[in-house]
């Protein structure tokens, strides 16, 4: 048996049904995946616009500083946001649900005969 893979005592699917551990995967899907599928959209608008309106983003705003490059430089910006957005989510929300997850699991290993 290699250690670390197979813990006997430990039973893994129970584990996954458990109210605290649904609660846990719920609180994290509900905050990755619309904020996900909202940076793809961002993201593709992006794309499609930069393909197939060359006009509008090639729109000067001030200077040699065009639409396209303030959109650019604004996806940069929308990928720290949603990094900070989601470490900030995950210190409130996830990570105090799954500590207590991992203790529990920890004791019960330490608690086998």
């Amino acid at each position: 048996m290699t250690p670390g893979i197979d813990t006997p005592g430990i039973d893994y699917e129970e584990i996954e049904k458990s109210s605290r551990f649904v609660e846990l995967k719920k609180r994290h899907r509900s905050f990755v995946f619309p904020l996900a599928i909202g940076f793809l959209v961002w993201y593709l608008a992006y794309v499609l616009l930069a393909d197939y309106a060359h006009d509008f983003m090639a729109a000067r705003v001030w200077g040699n500083i065009t639409i396209g490059l303030i959109l650019g430089l604004l996806q940069f910006v929308s990928t720290f946001a949603i990094t900070m957005a989601y470490v900030s989510y995950a210190n409130r929300r996830i990570d105090p649900l799954a500590v207590e997850l991992r203790a529990e699991l920890e004791n019960h290993e330490g608690a086998k005969p």
